[in-house]
């Protein structure tokens, strides 16, 4: 007998831009009612689930505010806490934070099947400019409406209802970065929850990278990163035509040997689920990637020393 955990990918469809908070809540109310009704016990919703994919768009003042969260839970979402608890189910969920001294950051949290927040994390790897570039129909302003995250990649070590799970978090563009899986694998992570907003296409006309293209990238990195680091993987995705502008889908679970176990076939709300045997990361953990027998830190230095590329040549002038 495994130390099996039912977990659920919530895609969501669309979240238009003059969506009510109540009404995108009642979206991920029904996603999640539909997830404990085929036995899950972790649902996992996307990036920023609450809102549209706002850096898109050039906001101010009391505009931009609105998309925030000043606390978890509030009144607004606080209807998705009491259902998850009536039904004995837990949830990860991505959402625009700011705090209580105006501090603002794009972040996701666990919340355990009783209601109780076990973790939070805030995105690193944030995409995108300060400046919005001119003429350009759609913006990503991450480094704008966001600070970089400044908790590190913590991993949570779950209770009993899901069997002691080491849980660690990332956010859509974080998942594209080694470094930060590596991270929590070195904390003994065996679950990774994350959640993305990810453009289909380049809304300003940019040709170099299709749909499918993109959606083969979010698995790729989902499956790579889940084999080299011997965990569970749940990937999804906010999809579909935002005022105009595309999200790619894809949305998937893969185990720990990088195989998608299951994947939503639609842009649009769409729950998928599956067993998740916590004990299968053993045989990757204690063999190929046996990180105590085989990793070599003392050569990995350039890693956390530099940035940018250094080309041999100016090294050596």
């Amino acid at each position: 007998m495994g130390r099996i955990i039912r977990i659920a990918a919530a895609q969501m469809g669309p979240t238009q831009k003059a969506d009510a908070r109540s009404h995108t809540v009642g979206r991920m109310i029904a996603l999640l009612e539909e997830a404990a009704s085929k036995g899950a016990t972790l649902v996992v919703y996307p990036e920023l689930a609450f809102t549209t994919f706002f850096p898109r768009w050039l906001l101010e003042g009391a505009e931009l505010l609105k998309e925030y969260e000043r606390s978890m839970p509030n009144p607004e979402v606080q209807p998705l806490f009491d259902r998850a608890r009536e039904l004995g189910i837990g949830f990860y969920v991505g959402y625009a934070e700011i705090t209580s001294e105006g501090e603002r950051f794009n972040t996701s949290i666990i919340v355990a099947c009783d209601g109780t927040i076990l973790g939070k994390y805030r995105k690193v790897h944030l995409p995108g400019s300060v400046e919005p570039r001119p003429g350009a129909q759609f913006q990503q302003l991450e480094k704008r409406y966001f600070e970089y995250g400044d908790l590190g990649f913590p991993v949570y070590r779950a209770g009993a209802e899901w069997s002691g799970a080491l849980i660690g978090m990332l956010i859509c563009n974080d998942r594209r970065w080694p470094e930060a899986w590596r991270t929590l694998a070195l904390q003994g992570m065996e679950l990774l929850c994350v959640g993305y907003n990810s453009a289909a296409y380049d809304p300003n006309g940019g040709d170099t990278e299709s749909a499918d293209l993109r959606t083969f990238h979010a698995q790729l990195v989902a499956q790579a990163n889940a084999y080299m680091n011997a965990c569970w993987a749940v990937a999804v995705a906010k999809a579909g035509d935002e005022d105009g502008s595309c999200l790619i889908g894809g949305s998937c679970i893969v185990d720990p040997n990088g195989q998608i176990v299951a994947e939503t076939t639609t842009l649009a709300d769409e729950v998928i689920v599956a067993d998740c045997d916590l004990d299968l990361c053993q045989q990757g953990k204690t063999k190929m990637f046996n990180f105590e027998a085989h990793r070599r830190p003392q050569w990995y230095t350039r890693i956390t020393s530099q940035t940018g590329v250094i080309y041999p040549e100016d090294e050596i002038g």
